[in-house]
């Protein structure tokens, strides 16, 4: 079949979009490996390389500004060059200062590394292009948020094993504990390359093969697809929406483990594995935002889908507003789920909205929203950052700021004159779905 699948088995490997879907939420996965990696083992960092609170922040903010403009760029790629090659040349760029952050012996050049390695998160804007192409629009949002949330479940998955990875590096000899965070982050680098061999041999830029095996009048058609995105008021709420979830949810990944340690006196390994349970909820909430965001878009259109992603990111505020002012580390637990649960079933709402906006600008309209994700988490780095502030206050000023966007995401109207083509495109896949059935 060289057309966009309108079902989604996730158990299945065959045809080019199933095995291009399973081998770009892995491949995003192990990307996490190398974005975050030694966010758990900062504890370590922080005692050898004698880092103060605001250089931790100034670490925090480098790691995901690098992201914002790189998301942009890989966008407009994805439009022009294809998928395929993009993530290729960004997994072989992004595996060389993950392997070499490890040289770092000063605060500035830790942080230059940490914010060359940002360009890492780039990655999901390829993963969500990629499924967009793949699936046909009755399914995409459904795609879209399960191929992000396995893959951002290696930002729990993250936390969980770089602390071990480094303690078996310690056990073999080969080094001290001290340093044992230098040798774990070689092994993501090396994740990192052999993926991006898998990436380039075994995926296809579409259904109907690479863009270099399509004919050129259909290339022709991405001209100025960037200007076109930035044009849509649209793609601007669903990034201001996604500065919300998403850029929460990296902050979390950055900080939760220094969290933990500093607040309930809870041993490296043990922050390292409750900042997982944050990150695994993406086995299965940002799914089910995409799912609800795809039954609601059947029945409401794009209007409700923003109803829906508004109603997510104000309960997410509700959450975060009780976990900063939790006074136990239990309450602290049951406040993240709950918080984690509503944040990323609206990072799955977001993207089940984009390929929405405009479909000859799929890849330009991802990547500004996805940087918008990291501009988010950007500027909630300034708070952690901040000498007056404790994480607890961040937390509370966060969970506030999220609750007032997410009313204002919800009041704000996603309808415009393409609705009508989006309404008649999801109404002729259900009826090819009723018909193949």
């Amino acid at each position: 079949m060289n057309k966009p699948l309108n079902k989604l088995n996730i158990f299945s490997a065959k045809g080019i979009q199933m095995k291009t879907f399973h081998i770009t939420w892995i491949t995003f996965f192990f990307c996490f490996f190398g974005w975050f990696g030694v966010a758990p083992l900062m504890p370590l960092i922080r005692e050898q390389l004698g880092l103060s609170k605001e250089q931790i922040g100034n670490i925090i903010i480098a790691s995901v500004s690098a992201t914002i403009f790189a998301r942009l760029i890989i966008g407009r790629l994805c439009d022009t060059l294809g998928p395929r090659l993009s993530y290729t040349i960004l997994l072989v760029a992004g595996s060389i200062p993950v392997m070499f952050i490890g040289l770092s012996n000063s605060y500035e050049s830790f942080l230059l590394f940490r914010f060359v390695i940002g360009i890492i998160g780039a990655s999901f804007v390829i993963t969500q292009f990629h499924t967009s192409v793949m699936f046909a629009p009755n399914i995409v949002g459904t795609a879209n948020a399960v191929a992000g949330g396995w893959g951002n479940l290696g930002g729990g998955v993250t936390n969980l094993v770089m602390p071990l990875v480094a303690g078996v590096f310690v056990a073999l000899g080969y080094s001290s504990e001290a340093d044992s965070w230098r040798y774990a982050m070689v092994v993501p680098g090396v994740i990192l390359l052999v993926m991006a061999g898998i990436y380039y041999k075994y995926t296809k830029d579409t259904p109907q093969g690479n863009y270099s095996e399509i004919k050129r009048q259909a290339k022709v058609k991405t001209r100025g697809t960037f200007l076109v995105a930035m044009k849509d008021y649209r793609t601007w709420i669903l990034a201001l929406a996604y500065a919300c979830c998403f850029g929460i949810e990296i902050t979390v990944d950055n900080v939760a483990a220094i969290f933990f340690v500093d607040n309930f006196n809870t041993s490296m390994v043990m922050a390292g594995a409750l900042a997982a349970i944050f990150g695994m909820m993406n086995l299965f909430a940002r799914a089910l935002g995409g799912i609800v965001s795809d039954k609601v878009g059947q029945l409401y259109g794009l209007k409700g889908k923003g109803i829906i992603l508004g109603v997510f990111l104000l309960l997410q505020g509700f959450g975060i507003v009780l976990f900063a002012q939790s006074g136990s580390l239990t309450m602290a637990i049951v406040s993240m789920l709950i918080f984690a649960l509503f944040l990323k079933m609206a990072n799955g709402t977001t993207y089940s909205i984009v390929p929405f906006i405009n479909k000859k600008a799929i890849g330009s309209v991802s990547g500004i929203v996805g940087a918008g994700g990291n501009l988010g988490a950007m500027l909630a780095g300034f708070l952690f950052k901040s000498k007056s502030l404790s994480y607890a206050d961040a937390f509370l000023y966060i969970g506030i700021a999220v609750a007032v966007i997410g009313l204002l995401v919800a009041f704000i109207p996603f309808e415009a004159a393409e609705e009508i083509e989006e309404s008649e495109d999801l109404a002729i896949d259900k009826l090819r779905l009723q018909s193949a059935q």
